[in-house]
């Protein structure tokens, strides 16, 4: 049986490399939708950018765990964690309702480029590999932040998975609508995941 100090290491180890990856994901995404003027580019680089700040507040509470900050500090850590991840979750539950009610008002086609076609691939495979490796290293320590961080992940892989989708039907069948309805219907898994992440850090002990 795997130790706290043990998970720990593995839960900074897990998100030192996906805070790594998203600055780069949003180097890519962001720079390659403003090149190609695609707005869902643009929004898969902001979702990365969003990520950026939920990797960086769970390697602020799990670093306490890791130097032995007192049990009261650490489940305060893990509430604010809660709250901020919660609030993330939100805001780009918000942001993708937008950017998907603009696209399909202005008929707006899922435009993109090598660079954003070849980053958006790369997450498809890498994001769901950290959202199972971060809920189950979270339900071990019994971190709810950082179960949550993986649902982070998740949207990560199912914007990406709309870029290559909505490229993809497009090009061949000129259905421009497709991937802004599908970001509709994963808005509802957002919020949901984003407000079970706020209850979890408002609750009292």
């Amino acid at each position: 049986m795997v130790n706290n100090t043990e998970l720990t290491k593995q839960g900074l180890t897990t998100e030192y490399f996906s805070l790594a990856w998203m600055i780069f994901e949003f180097a890519v995404g962001f720079s390659s939708g403003l090149a190609a003027g695609s707005i869902l580019l643009i929004a898969f680089g902001l979702d990365s950018f969003l990520e950026i700040i939920s990797g960086s507040t769970l390697i602020w509470r799990l670093r306490k765990e890791a130097n032995g900050a007192p049990s009261a500090e650490i489940i305060h850590a893990e509430k604010k964690s809660s709250l901020i991840v919660g609030t993330i979750l939100i805001l780009l539950g918000i942001y993708v309702t937008f950017v998907s009610l603009f696209n399909l008002f202005a008929h707006t086609a899922a435009d993109t480029s090598v660079s954003g076609i070849s980053i958006a691939i790369a997450s498809v495979v890498l994001m769901p590999i950290l959202a199972v490796r971060k809920r189950h290293i979270g339900k071990a320590m019994h971190s709810d932040a950082l179960v949550e961080d993986g649902m982070c992940n998740i949207t990560c892989a199912y914007m990406a998975g709309t870029v290559l989708i909505g490229s993809l039907l497009t090009a061949l069948f000129n259905l421009w609508w497709v991937d802004s309805v599908a970001a509709l219907v994963l808005v509802y898994f957002i919020v949901s995941e984003g407000i079970e992440s706020l209850q979890n850090g408002l609750k009292k002990e």
